[in-house]
């Protein structure tokens, strides 16, 4: 699980899982490229990096334009004149009934979530295939299963997880390629849940194991993902859900 001296990008890093996941690579022995909208999130992180004893490089930006990406893979090159590692970690939608789903807000939610991992991915290739490399995509368990509210949000995160597949298939043997779906995480996404006793409890009763993730478990998969350990991985989903076989959270949307 050691990450010493290669040079990660995550993206949405300023809270939540990119954070972790940044800090978790710091802990490893990485220097991260940390991006998001909100330079105040990043600057606590990079205070967490350097504590771990790593640098780190703070960009700020709109990551849905995927314009942005290349100047990530730049700055990576620049500041540390190598790039090991690429985690697409941005992305979401809000659930909405199908009803309410217009055919803009299905393309956004495509764009979002899968057409910036492209982009970053495509502009991060050539360097990680100079010494071999990882991606590492975030998808969602929602990719996998149904519910309703879940049209746009649950098709791009299905899509995610078969680019990473296609990915894995053209950048091998160099370059490995990985996803994580996960399930429900105590993250900002999960505000409504975390303020409502009867819905974390709901969610937690549903749930195999009977808790809502951790930023830090999905950490701990990305590592493993990233580094030696997942050496023979590639063009893989992996699950890290808490066991579930079928959406924890009923949305209570009316019948049609």
């Amino acid at each position: 699980m050691d990450l010493t001296d290669r040079v990660a990008i995550v993206t949405g890093a300023g809270r939540g899982i990119g954070a972790a996941i940044a800090v978790a690579f710091a802990e490893a022995g990485a220097d991260v490229v940390v991006a998001s909208r909100t330079r105040e999130q990043l600057e606590a992180v990079r205070v967490q990096v350097e504590a771990a004893g790593r640098r780190a490089v703070v960009v700020t930006g709109d990551l849905d334009d995927t314009s942005v990406m290349p100047s990530l893979v730049g700055e990576a090159m620049a500041r540390f004149s190598r790039l090991d590692i690429v985690v697409n970690n941005v992305g979401g939608a809000q659930p909405r009934p199908l009803l309410d789903t217009s055919e803009g807000f299905l393309e956004r939610a495509f764009h979002f979530n899968v057409t910036t991992a492209f982009a970053l991915s495509k502009a991060a290739a050539p360097h990680l295939l100079v010494e071999g490399g990882s991606i590492v995509n975030i998808s969602s368990a929602m990719g996998r299963m149904s519910d309703r509210g879940f049209v746009a949000y649950g098709t791009a995160k299905a899509a995610l997880a078969h680019l990473t597949r296609l990915l894995a298939a053209d950048l091998a043997p160099r370059v490995r390629v990985n996803a994580i779906a996960v399930g429900s995480v105590a993250t900002s996404a999960l505000d409504m849940v975390m303020q409502s006793e009867e819905l974390r409890s709901e969610m937690e009763a549903k749930t195999p194991l009977r808790r809502l993730g951790d930023p830090e478990d999905v950490a701990a998969a990305a590592l493993f993902l990233a580094a030696p350990a997942g050496a023979f991985v590639t063009g893989k989903v992996l699950e890290v859900d808490g066991g579930l076989q079928a959406p924890n959270l009923d949305l209570r949307l009316p019948d049609l």
